[in-house]
This record gives C-alpha cells, structure tokens and sequence, in this order.
C-alpha cells in the first residue's frame, strides 16, 4: 500500500525541505511528492533518515550475551526503534565460543527472518588486549584460533564487524578477516602507534569508541588514538553522553578527522528503553544505572544508557554541531562505513523507507523500517 507523509520539515541527508511529501511503497521511497492512491498523513515535527548504530549490546531489558537467540535480538531492536534507529548491528562482547556460536546462529536466523532492522553482527572482542579490557570478561580474552576465524568467515551473517587489539592479531590474520569480508575496527587496545598503523595497511578501517579503553595520544607516543586521528581513511565511533568522552576531545576529534568520518554510536545496555534506575548483571559483575550513567561495581564505566536520539541531541547541545551534520553522524556516515549507502543513510527516490519523526526537541515521535510503522509515541 502506498503511504504519504507530510511533515513540517523533512532532512533528506543534505538539506532540510519544507513540506515536502514523502511516499513509499514496498518498503521503498517512490517520490517526494503526493500520488494518487497512496494514503496521505500529516506528521507533526520533522523527517529524517532512520539511525543506523553498528554497536548495540542490549535494550528493553535485553543483553545479547544473555539472549543469543532472534528473540533477543527483536526485543533489543524493539526497544532501539523507539529512540529512532532503524538499522543496526546486535553486538556481542567477549564470551565463551559456545556463545559465540549461539550468537552468530542467532544473526542468522534474524536475518532469513526479516527482523527488522539487523544488518549484521559486531562481535566486539575477545581478541582484546586485557590492559584495555573494560568490563569484558579477562578469562574469556583470548588469542584467535580457527575456530573464531570459521565464524567470523561465515556469508550468512549479513555484515560482519569484529573488534580486536591489533598486538594481539597480526596484521597477515587481519588481511585474512578483511578478505573474509570481515570490517575489522580497532580497539580495546594498548598497542603503539606502529603496530595500529600495520594493522590500518592490513586493511582495518574503524575504531571502536575512540578515546574509550585504546592507548592515549601522548606527543611522544601518539598511540592508537594519535592513528586513529591521522587517518584520512578509517572511521571512528564517538559516544557522546557526556561520560564516555568530554566535548573538548570530541570537538578535537571532529575537526582532526576528515569530514564523515566520525560517526555516533551507543554502546547500548539492556537498560536502554527502561525507566528508573535499572540495574543488571554482566559476568557475575554487578552494574548500577545512575541517571544516565553505567558503571560496574568495580568502578568501570559498563556501556551506556544512550540512545541514538539522545546522541543526536548530545552532538548538537554539547559539541555545538548542526542539526545536518548531526544527523549524518547518526545515519549517512555509519551507512559509508557499512557499506551499504545505496539503501540506507539518506533519504531518495528507490532506497530503502527508513524513516524517523522527531519533535523540535529531537524525541522521536514514530519510527516506519522499510515502511512499516516499528514505533508511535501516540
């Protein structure tokens, strides 16, 4: 059934428009104008591409790890679609290779399925570097072996991403992954400049939460954050919740990093949908929710609360950006970074109807994935 739009504003990815009609069909855009037979609808507010966040660790009370199943990835994706993401990558953190299995068999049973949203899947560990390992499990920390690599070369997958610590990988292993059709991003690392900049010539082309559990850039060892902003290639995730990251290093970070280069992510917990203070458990590990704020009893920061919504909101609030280019961190950059800008990211003619309404205050007001509607807040 054709369907129509109309809102105050619509943000195509480039500019803002004023009441300009949006109609779809199939899951697709079919013209930025009204056609005959398709069901009109005014919309208070403003349209916007869908987010797109390729680190979610869990939602509506949900963590991966705990649910490697499809269920527990559409719970986690039902809780994300209210804060507008409409696209994503359901993460695991390092685990027990038997989860891994679940996990990977989990993506592929979502995505035969058509869960909305589920693009792939990032497996965020656990070839990690245990002087950088956050909250991820130090007995689980581990040196890749043939097993992991048989899962990360799987092609049932959809979009594969793994974070490892380049000291621990070598770049011929990294080549392999990327060959693999593996995105390999960095992180979770205490490795000097040389060896993240090996693993940069091997192919990897991310960073995982930049500044966050990754060796600092000093003047005289610049490390891999110092890599990470030289590179006129790779991507970097940035979380901005006020915790993770101060503006001051954001701001830096924006302006070193060429243009699109930047974009939001959420590193989302199972409270993330959830009122109150919500409190969960990760590897035997309390974690305590205060505000808008994770950590560990033991004192580490534990993900987030974070929301791609809220992130926006952040960019623009905290980091003086404008609403655009904001909103290209959420959608059009994560999108280049996947691989996958024909379809997603922006909004034209014949891609794919992901489609956000946010109020003027950036709260999402109804979500439609590929047309449908995931979300209404009335």
């Amino acid at each position: 059934m054709k369907q129509t739009l109309i809102a105050d504003r619509i943000f195509d990815g480039q500019q803002f428009h004023h009441d300009l009609p949006v109609t779809f069909e199939d899951g697709h855009i079919l013209a930025f104008d009204t056609v005959k037979g398709a069901k009109e609808s005014r919309v208070d507010g403003s349209i916007t591409p869908g987010f797109i966040d390729v680190q979610v660790n869990g939602g509506g009370g949900v963590l991966f790890n705990s649910s490697p199943t499809r269920q527990g990835i559409e719970a986690i994706g039902q809780a994300h679609a209210k804060f507008g993401t409409t696209a994503y990558l359901p993460t695991l953190i390092t685990d027990d290779f038997s989860v891994m299995q679940q996990a990977a068999d989990a993506v592929a049973d979502a995505i035969e399925h058509g869960s909305a949203g589920v693009l792939g899947v990032h497996f965020e560990g656990p070839h990690l570097s245990v002087p950088k390992k956050g909250v991820h499990p130090q007995p689980h920390i581990r040196r890749i072996s043939d097993a992991e690599l048989d899962i990360f070369s799987r092609q049932d997958l959809g979009i594969k991403v793994v974070t490892l610590a380049p000291e621990n990988v070598s770049p011929d292993v990294i080549a392999a992954l990327v060959k693999a059709d593996v995105k390999v991003c960095l992180g979770h690392s205490n490795a000097d400049y040389d060896t993240v900049k090996a693993a940069l010539d091997a192919g990897a082309t991310g960073f995982t939460h930049l500044f966050n559990a990754m060796s600092a850039f000093g003047s005289r060892n610049p490390g891999m954050v110092g890599a990470a902003l030289e590179s006129t290639d790779a991507w970097c995730g940035l979380i901005v919740d006020g915790h993770h990251v101060h503006p001051t290093a954001a701001k830096v970070a924006i302006n070193a990093k060429p243009r699109g280069k930047v974009m939001l992510v959420t590193d989302a917990m199972p409270p993330v949908g959830l009122d109150g203070e919500v409190s969960f458990e990760l590897f035997g590990t309390q974690v305590l929710r205060v505000g808008d704020r994770l950590n560990a009893v033991t004192g580490e920061l534990a993900g987030c609360v974070l929301d791609m919504a809220g992130a926006v909101a952040n960019t623009i609030s905290m980091l003086d950006i404008s609403a655009e280019e904001a909103l290209r961190m959420a959608s059009m950059y994560p999108a280049a970074f996947l691989g996958v800008s024909q379809q997603f990211g922006s909004l034209a003619t014949g891609k794919r109807a992901d489609l956000v309404v946010m109020n003027d205050q950036f709260k999402v007001q109804h979500t439609f994935i590929a047309g449908q509607l995931k979300y209404s807040k009335v």
